[in-house]
């Protein structure tokens, strides 16, 4: 691994130090270089990625992505809910994004659990949660499932362009998913 916030094992037990202290002291070292870019919030490419908050995505580099291209909206399975209906809708109408692009993964999470986990979670906190887990087993059909979810939201001004992919993580690559299968 080679973040600039990474340290091994050994080096936390030896500095004592928790992984958000080693995150803030990562970014003392990266605001010492930091020169302010002269951006807005309107991303260069007028693209808004939807994706998996896996730890294995480096979506700038596997896209070619650079710093103010792109708006990133991530969460548990890259899956379109309300709130990246949301983030998607002020990404359009307030910043200009006419693209979407969606990113979900081999080898994720959210194929391995159900919708059990909030009975689980009400069970052991004595409250059920409001939100789905929106699990699947089949991440094909849940890139169509989203794509068509962005597509048919009233509140987008623009769902003409909306790709949906599958990123293998064993090899880099994105697939596409045809929406009509």
């Amino acid at each position: 691994m080679s973040t600039s916030a990474y340290q091994p094992a050994t080096d936390s037990a030896r500095t004592g130090g928790t992984v958000t202290d080693r995150l803030v002291e990562a970014n003392q070292r990266y605001a010492a270089e930091f020169r302010d870019p002269g951006m807005d919030a309107r991303p260069v490419l007028k693209v808004a990625v939807v994706a998996c908050m896996d730890a294995r995505l480096d979506l700038h580099a596997a896209l070619g992505l650079e710093l103010g291209d792109c708006h990133t909206i991530r969460n548990a399975g890259g899956v379109v809910t309300d709130d990246v209906i949301r983030s998607l809708t002020i990404s359009q109408r307030a910043l200009g994004t006419r693209s979407v692009i969606l990113v979900h993964h081999t080898g994720c999470g959210l194929e391995t659990i159900t919708e059990e986990f909030r009975i689980e979670l009400e069970e052991e906190v004595g409250q059920r949660p409001a939100w789905a887990v929106e699990a699947f087993r089949d991440v094909d059909q849940d890139v169509r499932q989203s794509m068509q979810r962005v597509r048919t939201s009233p509140f987008l001004l623009h769902a003409d362009d909306v790709r949906g992919f599958v990123f293998d993580v064993t090899t880099g690559l994105l697939r596409e998913i045809d929406p009509a299968e």
